[in-house]
């Protein structure tokens, strides 16, 4: 059974989503999409005809994209301040990274973009239930919330099939943490 999915780029070659690959044959049949690259050595049989397994397609209409609205999540998070802790400026792995609230929640902090910075638990611990102004620890920078995240982020991918690494490039395509 094949269970391989298909990136979907723009006009202008920009990844927009992921579909299954059975919805990108249906976008390739309506003429939705053209094909760019075909999973290795993978077909799709019908009755009277083989179709390759579409890895990747490509729109072949001009799509409007929606306005991006970055969804808060630890892993945003964690990509937005480049798993570095905002005190002691190391980088660590996700599992070893905490949240802190700049203004802690027992004072009224909310977990928002604008509050919420990763930190290392060494420093988190040592912060404890101060802003960062009380416990003398400055932050390396004011967190906000980000305009833009690694399209591997916005596709929701965390390991990026070969076929596809052309298209997701970068730190992130590369990576499976």
């Amino acid at each position: 059974m094949v269970s391989e999915n298909t990136l979907v780029l723009s006009q202008g070659y920009q990844p927009l989503k992921v579909v299954s690959w059975q919805r990108a044959i249906c976008m390739s049949y309506l003429r939705k999409v053209e094909l760019i690259r075909a999973h290795p050595e993978q077909f799709i049989h019908t009755v009277d005809e083989v179709f390759p397994l579409p890895a990747v397609v490509r729109l072949v209409h001009h799509h409007r994209h929606a306005p991006l609205s970055i969804r808060f999540s630890r892993h945003h998070v964690y990509l937005r301040d480049a798993h570095t802790c905002q005190y002691c400026d190391e980088k660590f792995s996700e599992h070893v990274l905490t949240l802190d609230h700049v203004v802690p929640r027992a004072h009224g902090g909310k977990t928002t973009w604008d509050n919420v910075v990763t930190a290392c638990g060494r420093c988190n611990r040592r912060k404890k239930n101060r802003t960062p102004h009380e416990a003398r620890m400055p932050l390396r920078s004011m967190p906000r919330k980000p305009s833009w995240l690694p399209a591997t982020a916005r596709l929701g991918i965390r390991c990026v099939p070969e076929v596809w690494q052309d298209w997701l490039t970068g730190a992130s395509a590369t990576s499976n943490s």
